[in-house]
């Protein structure tokens, strides 16, 4: 059994913007079960409030480089697991996590710079811990402060730390002068540690550091070790593979079922599957498209709106998908051509599409209960949650063969495309078409797809081997 301290830029239910979210709001409970020791440590946005939380240091000296900041500690048990709220007002009181409507932030590194400093705090006074978490670039400074800034310091001796990668193409690539802000001097900046390109990068930083290295699937562990994929970092991803290892992200049934969701118009199994109908009415109708079009395939979409997730494909097949015999709703934002692209497709064909742009937790369940297919066409994604929420929900998922998409989809459960073309994706989609025509052909790749059991305990029993492989190398 281990003790971790996870350091995070987000965890649901706190402050959501991706995945990031959903894996930190859930893997350390799983792991609690498992008997695992688990605190949290993240920033305390303005939106995040103090009501249930409880203080448990007050003013906690925090040194970024130049800059000096006074943290005030808030601690909230949840399912077993200790989360530690970073209060500094002046850094994580803003409009959004980390930019607004004018773009990032320009402070971001000095930002989560403090964030990790914080959490050493933390481990210092309130959570000793044996083995920190950090995930993604937000915690990238961690393992490089904990073997630069606090090489010898005794508390930390054998202390080690994991690095998660959810998404390489997010860096935190900052200038070579903004070192100096985070306290790190021009030895860093060499291209064995830092330097990327003429500037730096603190998750180039982190890689070099941590005593191990994890992302969010096999597949995409293989990937991002390719120039196609890689961002530039693959040459260093293939020179620590032999410490890089790819756990495919968990999901919380709990909060994504057919049989228990709050938000859906009836609950359903693959014993019962009459209740998918009376969902696929109700979305129909929340979006404003007759009833005619039970009759039709209904292709659903919950992304946000980018080029990473393929909807460049989706531009280039537009006019022969709306030929097809389907209907179509999207959730989502992001690019504006995306944005765009999707009010066009609505605006032209409004008894076959129909789009919001914005995120609404309410109808994204809505739309994984009442579609029949579910489409992921992405360039790379590293884990992917929503496949694995489509086919606990019987929605038949359409996906491109990448990352943890080709893991979690076979032919037995969903559709995979390989070239990255339109001409792929449509041939993927009419042949998911044809099948939903055959009435007991797609009730058996339903229930194969609902039969799937993706839950965290076995991501988690994963994570927790990892840990205790690193203890074992403490002892030695």
């Amino acid at each position: 059994m281990s003790k971790i301290l996870m350091v995070s830029s987000e965890a649901a239910p706190f402050a959501k913007t991706g995945g990031l979210a959903d894996v930190v709001g859930s893997l350390p409970a799983a792991l609690v079960r498992g008997g695992d020791e688990v605190a949290v440590v993240l920033p305390r946005y303005g939106s995040i409030a103090l009501d249930e939380m409880r203080r448990v240091w007050e003013r906690l000296p925090i040194y970024v480089g130049p800059n000096s900041f006074q943290a005030d500690i808030w601690r909230l048990d949840r399912a077993g697991v200790a989360f530690f709220f970073v209060d500094i007002p002046w850094l994580y009181d803003r409009g959004g996590l980390y930019g607004d409507l004018r773009g990032d932030f320009g402070d971001n590194q000095v930002r989560f710079g403090a964030l990790c400093e914080a959490a050493i705090g933390v481990a210092r006074h309130l959570f000793k811990t044996e083995i920190f978490h950090c995930h993604d670039w937000q915690a990238g400074l961690l393992p490089i402060y904990l073997k630069t800034k606090f090489d010898g310091d005794p508390t930390f001796f054998g202390v080690k730390t994991v690095l998660t990668i959810h998404n390489l193409g997010y860096q935190g690539i900052i200038s070579r002068t903004d070192l100096q802000l985070l306290g790190l001097g021009d030895s860093m900046f060499r291209p064995d540690l830092m330097e990327f390109y003429g500037n730096a990068s603190l998750l180039k930083g982190g890689i070099v550091m941590a005593d191990a290295l994890t992302t969010v699937s096999r597949g995409y562990a293989r990937e991002i070790q390719t120039p196609q994929y890689g961002f530039n970092l693959d040459g260093l991803l293939r020179a620590r593979s032999g410490v890089l290892t790819g756990i495919l992200n968990g999901v919380d049934y709990d909060e994504w079922s057919p049989e228990k969701d709050r938000f859906i118009a009836a609950h359903y199994s693959s014993a019962d599957l009459e209740g998918k109908a009376a969902c696929k009415l109700d979305l129909l109708t929340e979006f404003g498209l007759g009833e005619e079009a039970m009759d039709r395939p209904l292709i659903g979409i919950v992304s946000r709106f980018a080029t990473q997730k393929g909807f460049d494909l989706i531009q280039q097949i537009a006019g022969h998908l709306m030929a097809e015999d389907i209907t179509l709703i999207a959730l989502g934002n992001g690019e504006q051509q995306y944005e765009d692209m999707f009010r066009g497709l609505a605006w032209h064909n409004p008894t076959k599409v129909a789009v919001k742009v914005a995120y609404d937790n309410r109808i994204a369940h809505k739309i994984e209960a009442g579609s029949d297919m579910f489409l992921m066409p992405s360039r790379y994604e590293p884990c992917g949650l929503n496949q694995i929420y489509s086919l606990r929900y019987g929605t038949v998922p359409v996906v491109r063969a990448t990352g943890g998409l080709d893991d979690t989809i076979d032919k037995e459960t969903g559709f995979k495309f390989h070239d990255y073309t339109g001409w792929a994706l449509l041939n993927s989609i009419r042949e998911a078409i044809g099948l939903w025509r055959d009435r007991q052909g797609w009730t058996e790749i339903v229930r194969n797809g609902m039969a799937k059991d993706f839950s965290w305990d076995a991501s988690a029993a994963e994570y927790s081997a990892l840990y205790n492989s690193l203890g074992r190398e403490m002892q030695r």
